[in-house]
């Protein structure tokens, strides 16, 4: 079997992508964080008191997504055309469910970077509300769908 993230030593390498075509590449992920109804209530009503809690953890979902090549070794460093992020309150769990959209045209995919960006979102909630309930649940971080490149669509 021939591993792509290691060389003919085994050395640990980054993948050479320069002889792949420039395509448009999006990708969606998703997950969820569970928590108990006080800290769902607090978070829902604006008064937590680190701030808000739903718009500090897109923007931070935002950073995770840009930062993702200094997180994850392997990954290339991007530049991003687009990033969107969106929270879905989901009050049967209670909980919520944070999904990101990133966008690039270039040479390798942005799969990495969109659940990145979930799960650095979601842990910024829990940061948030730990305070509440640290029995909090982070799940069901999951690549929703990509396109462009070699291995075309893929879709949950």
């Amino acid at each position: 079997m021939d591993l792509t993230h290691l060389d003919e030593s085994a050395r640990p390498k980054m993948v050479d992508v320069s002889d792949k075509d420039n395509t448009t590449r999006v990708a969606v992920a998703s997950g969820t964080i569970s928590m108990n109804q006080d800290a769902f209530d607090n978070v829902v009503s604006n008064e937590n008191k680190k701030g808000p809690v739903l718009q500090t953890a897109v923007v931070a979902a935002i950073q995770g997504t840009k930062r993702t090549p200094d997180l994850i070794p392997m990954c290339h460093p991007l530049l991003l055309t687009g990033i969107n992020c969106d929270v879905e309150q989901i009050d049967e769990l209670p909980g919520f469910k944070l999904t990101v959209t990133a966008k690039l045209s270039g040479q390798t995919g942005v799969e990495m970077e969109a659940l990145t960006g979930v799960s650095i979102g979601l842990l910024t909630i829990y940061d948030m509300v730990k305070a509440i309930d640290k029995g909090m649940v982070i799940q069901n971080v999951q690549l929703e769908k990509k396109s462009g490149g070699k291995s075309g669509e893929y879709c949950r």
